[in-house]
């Protein structure tokens, strides 16, 4: 590689270990490290540091090579031919967004300035099966809100608690307070449909509404070096029931393909409870906890970095089955009808 100035050198540092998205509720021990190669602020030094951050601590690569036979290094030598010193700043950018692509990861993205580099087809290639106009049919204009959870009582007796982002806090005692108010129902409906994620401890602190018992609902590993199957052995999660008010009775969540990280998440702790049945479409999947780096550009990377896994040791990186797969019919949207609310209330009336 040719070398410019050492004004125009910059230490790349290879991972800032920060978390992005998640805060895990369980301890992770991590060592900071600064690379020990320096990066041209040119075309091909951005290019060779964002390959090697990519190649030397993404944690899917041999999951995604089994699934669809990703090649990290033939995709270094695609790319590599792209990128030369006369190219501008936009063309580069979008040389390094398609590499990245190539992960199929929607965790995996690249910011700067002018845009931001995503993967977002874990949703936008599947139908919606959801409907913003159908939930204000469903929650009415008398509903309930505690905190970011939005509630009432359907006409035959089922809850229904509408939770759109993972992003969005609540206490314990809004917790109490919705699960005092539904108690008298015979059956409660979530929805977190279209939910995209956020902070994984309100998916612990949800899910732990609904255990009864010690449960094994996950396991993670972490990277013990720079190649890419160097792991430690997987460590089991536990959700532990909430010393708070719980729900016993049945419960259905309902999914679709917008529920992506700490939300597909959730659905896998819930799958863990005998009292749930996972209602809808497939989830959209995002099992990595990301973490972020720069290039010599000033440039951020943010990628997948520790695997998580439910408690049958599967990635569900790809996403979550249901228990039934339901789809939102356009007969019943014309009707002004919710075929998955409508199918989780009749499976809940049983």
């Amino acid at each position: 590689m040719e070398k410019t100035s050492k004004q125009r050198k910059r230490k790349w540092w290879l991972i800032s270990l920060s978390f992005i998205i998640y805060h895990l509720s369980f301890s992770v021990a991590l060592t900071s490290c600064v690379d020990e190669d320096e990066f041209d602020n040119t075309p091909q030094g951005n290019f060779e540091a964002l390959w090697k951050i990519i190649d030397e601590h993404y944690c899917f690569f041999d999951y995604k090579q089994h699934e669809y036979g990703l090649d990290w290094q033939e995709v270094y030598n695609k790319y590599k031919v792209r990128v030369n010193g006369n190219m501008t700043t936009m063309q580069l950018f979008e040389v390094l967004g398609n590499m990245l692509d190539e992960l199929r990861d929607g965790h995996v993205n690249l910011s700067a300035s002018h845009d931001y580099a995503r993967n977002w087809t874990w949703q936008e290639n599947y139908p919606a099966n959801y409907s913003d106009s159908l939930e204000r049919r469903y929650l009415g204009t008398d509903y309930r809100i505690a905190a970011g959870l939005r509630y009432r009582i359907l006409d035959d007796n089922i809850g229904y608690i509408r939770y759109s982002s993972f992003q969005s806090g609540f206490g314990e005692g809004n917790l109490d307070e919705v699960l005092s108010y539904l108690l008298v129902c015979r059956g409660l409906i979530i929805d977190i449909r279209s939910n995209g994620g956020g902070d994984l401890s309100n998916a612990d602190g949800l899910a732990s509404r609904f255990c009864q018992k010690e449960t094994l609902v996950a396991y993670t590993q972490h990277k013990t070096g720079r190649g890419h199957s160097e792991f430690s052995d997987m460590e089991a999660k536990y959700l532990h029931p909430s010393s708070n008010l719980r729900w016993h009775k049945p419960v259905c969540v309902l999914t679709n393909r917008g529920v992506f990280s700490a939300a597909n998440e959730f659905t896998s702790y819930m799958k863990a409870m005998p009292q749930v049945k996972v209602v809808g479409d497939h989830t959209g999947g995002g099992a990595g906890m990301p973490f972020s780096s720069s290039l010599p550009n000033g440039w951020t990377v943010r990628f997948s970095a520790v695997p998580m896994y439910n408690a049958q040791k599967q990635s569900i990186e790809f996403g979550i089955e249901p228990d039934y797969n339901v789809q939102l019919t356009e007969a019943d949207v014309l009707q002004g009808r919710d075929t998955i609310i409508e199918f989780a209330r009749r499976l809940l009336s049983k």
